[in-house]
């Protein structure tokens, strides 16, 4: 089984083909199709959504504003606690954002998908949108992209739900 967050979904939708791995889940994550990747996925937000605030890559590499990490990431987690993740944000490279998925995993494995059902960095209809097309199981929880801290209660749950 391999449980990803975020940006990792389009990692295991690539690599949970490998022949050990047996269920996906997916937790406030890109799930692409062939030929999608991460940039294709965001390229055309609904009217409305909220745009995460990346700021313009610094020599080859993506962070978040700090300035708006709490609103857009944590925003049910403490301000204090919004402001450490802000500040200890791993950097990115931009390079990831293009990958194009070849075959997605979750065509030959069962998986399941959390909503955060206030996440503003993943649209939570995007999130909806792309676990139905899995054909995951789903399930909804009220929480940000920060669902894995916020809510780890519920998270663990559909990991272990998913394991079995």
């Amino acid at each position: 089984m391999n449980p990803i967050h975020a940006s990792g979904g389009a990692v295991i939708s690539e690599a949970g083909t490998h022949d050990k791995v047996a269920r996906l889940v997916y937790i406030a994550a890109f799930a692409p199709d062939k030929g999608e990747s991460v940039n294709t996925l965001i390229a055309d937000p609904p009217p409305g959504a909220p745009v995460p605030p990346l700021l313009p890559p610094q020599d080859g590499f993506l962070f978040l504003d700090k300035e708006k990490f709490h609103a857009s990431f944590a925003g049910d987690l403490s301000p204090q606690r919004a402001a450490f993740l802000a500040d200890s944000q791993v950097p990115w490279g931009v390079g990831a954002l293009g990958g194009s998925a070849s075959e997605p995993a979750w065509r030959q494995h069962p998986s399941w998908y959390l909503v955060a059902a206030e996440d503003r960095m993943i649209p939570p209809p995007a999130q909806r949108a792309m676990a139905e097309r899995a054909g995951a199981t789903v399930v909804e929880v009220s929480g940000s992209h920060a669902i894995c801290e916020s809510r780890p209660a519920e998270v663990a749950d559909l990991i272990k739900r998913a394991a079995v």
